[in-house]
C-alpha cells in the first residue's frame, strides 16, 4: 500500500548489513511521525509485539515468524528455538495467528539439520508474509462483491463503519476489513468510511484514518459511541471489522467495543435499517479448536496507562502525553471482546463469504 505515494509493506527483512535485521513501520509513532525501526534480536521483536509497534493479528503472526528467524542468529538448537517460541507466544495471548505462525516455524525448522535452519527460517518467514498478502487480496475480492451489490441496489455512496484498524497496517499488506474497501475504491465505487476512534489506543483515529487518507479513500472519524446513533439514522450501510480470533462456531473476538457495534447493527433491523455485520479474516485467524469464544478465549488485560494517558501533537508540533484521570483512579483495560455468532451476518475469508453456520465447511 501507499505512504506518500511510495509502496510499503509493514514488515520486511534487510540483508544489506553485516547481520540480518527485520525492519518494521513503528506504529506507535503514527499518525504524526512515519518511522522505520530495525530489529536485530528476538528480544527486540518481543518488545515490538508487546508495545504494539507491530499490531493486528496477521502482522503479529508475521512478526513472530521473523522473531524465530532472528533467534536463529544466536542458536539453531532445538531447545533454544523452543524457548524462543514460548517467549513469543507469551507476548500477546489473544490473537491466534501468533501461535499459528510460531508453530509453523518450529514444524519447518525442527525437522532440518541445525546447519540448514537459519536460512530456512528466513525463507519460511518470508513465505508466511507473502501468503498473508495473497490471503488479504482474496478477502478484498470477496468483500468487494458485497459492497458492489449494495452499490447496485442503492445507486449512491456506500457508507461503511469499521472499528479499530484492520487495514494494511494490521497485516503485511492490503488489510482484512479494509481490503474490500480499497478494492471498491480502486474499482471506482463510491465508498465512505465511518472510522470509530477506538479508545483507549485510538487505532481507528490514528491508524485507520491515516492509511485511508494515504490511499485517498473518503472517511470521517467518529467517537466510539456514535456508531449506534448513525445506524439509527440510516447512515450506515454495513459494518466490516477485522478479528484477532474467530471460533469454529463463528464467534468473533476483536478489539474492545466491537460487540457494541454488532449489537447496534443487529437492532437496526427493528428500526427498518438492515445493517449487516461482517468480520473479514484470513483462515489462520480461525481457531478450529474453540467453539464458545466468550468462555474459551483469553482476553488480554493491558496496562492501565493506556487508558489514563493520551498522546497527541501540541500546537507547537511537539508530541506529548497527558494524564486524563483523577489521581488514584482505578482502571480496567480489557483489550478485546467477543461478538457472539448470532450477531454476525458473515465471515469474509480468502475462500469466500460464510455465515457462522457455514464456517466449518472451510475445513473440508
Amino acid at each position: 500500500m501507499l505512504v506518500n505515494h511510495e509502496q510499503y509493506r509493514t514488515i520486511w527483512p534487510n540483508f544489506e548489513h553485516a547481520q540480518p535485521c527485520v525492519e518494521i513501520i513503528d506504529q506507535t509513532k503514527l499518525p504524526h511521525v512515519f518511522e522505520v525501526a530495525s530489529l536485530t534480536t528476538l528480544a527486540q521483536m518481543i518488545v515490538a509485539i508487546k508495545t504494539m509497534q507491530v499490531r493486528g493479528a496477521p502482522l503479529i503472526g508475521a512478526a513472530a515468524a521473523y522473531g524465530i528467524a532472528l533467534s536463529t542468529l544466536d542458536s539453531c538448537a532445538d531447545r533454544h528455538l523452543q524457548q524462543s517460541a514460548e517467549q513469543l507466544i507469551a507476548s500477546r495471548p489473544t490473537a491466534v495467528n501468533l501461535r499459528w505462525a510460531v508453530q509453523r516455524m518450529l514444524s519447518a525448522l525442527l525437522r532440518l539439520p541445525d546447519a540448514q535452519r537459519q536460512s530456512a527460517a528466513w525463507a519460511e518467514a518470508a513465505l508466511i508474509c507473502d501468503e498473508d498478502v495473497q490471503l488479504n487480496q482474496a478477502i478484498g475480492k470477496h468483500g468487494l462483491t458485497l459492497i458492489h451489490a449494495q452499490h447496485q441496489q442503492k445507486a449512491r455512496t456506500i457508507n461503511i463503519l469499521t472499528h479499530c484498524n484492520a487495514g494494511w497496517l494490521a497485516t503485511v499488506d492490503f488489510g482484512t476489513a479494509l481490503a474490500p474497501i480499497y478494492a471498491a475504491h480502486n474499482a471506482g465505487i463510491h465508498v465512505h468510511v465511518w472510522v470509530g476512534e477506538t479508545r483507549p489506543r485510538n487505532q481507528g483515529a490514528s491508524l485507520t484514518a491515516w492509511e485511508l487518507g494515504q490511499h485517498g479513500v473518503p472517511h470521517t472519524v467518529i467517537s466510539d459511541n456514535a456508531g449506534g446513533h448513525l445506524m439509527q439514522q440510516g447512515q450506515v450501510d454495513m459494518v466490516i471489522v477485522g478479528a484477532d480470533r474467530v471460533t469454529a462456531a463463528g464467534d468473533v473476538c476483536n478489539k474492545i467495543g466491537t460487540y457494541l457495534k454488532a449489537l447496534a447493527a443487529f437492532d437496526s433491523v427493528a428500526l427498518g435499517h438492515h445493517v449487516p455485520f461482517y468480520a473479514a479474516v484470513p483462515s489462520p485467524t480461525i481457531d478450529w479448536n474453540i467453539e464458545d469464544g466468550v468462555k474459551s478465549i483469553e482476553i488480554e488485560e493491558r496496562d492501565a496507562e493506556e487508558l489514563s494517558w493520551m498522546s497527541g501533537k501540541l500546537s507547537d508540533g511537539t508530541i506529548a502525553s497527558v494524564n486524563i484521570l483523577p489521581h488514584g483512579t482505578q482502571v480496567a483495560n480489557p483489550a478485546f471482546d467477543v461478538t457472539p455468532a448470532r450477531l454476525v451476518t458473515g465471515i469474509i475469508t480468502e475462500r469466500g463469504v460464510f455465515t457462522p453456520q457455514q464456517l466449518r465447511t472451510m475445513q473440508r
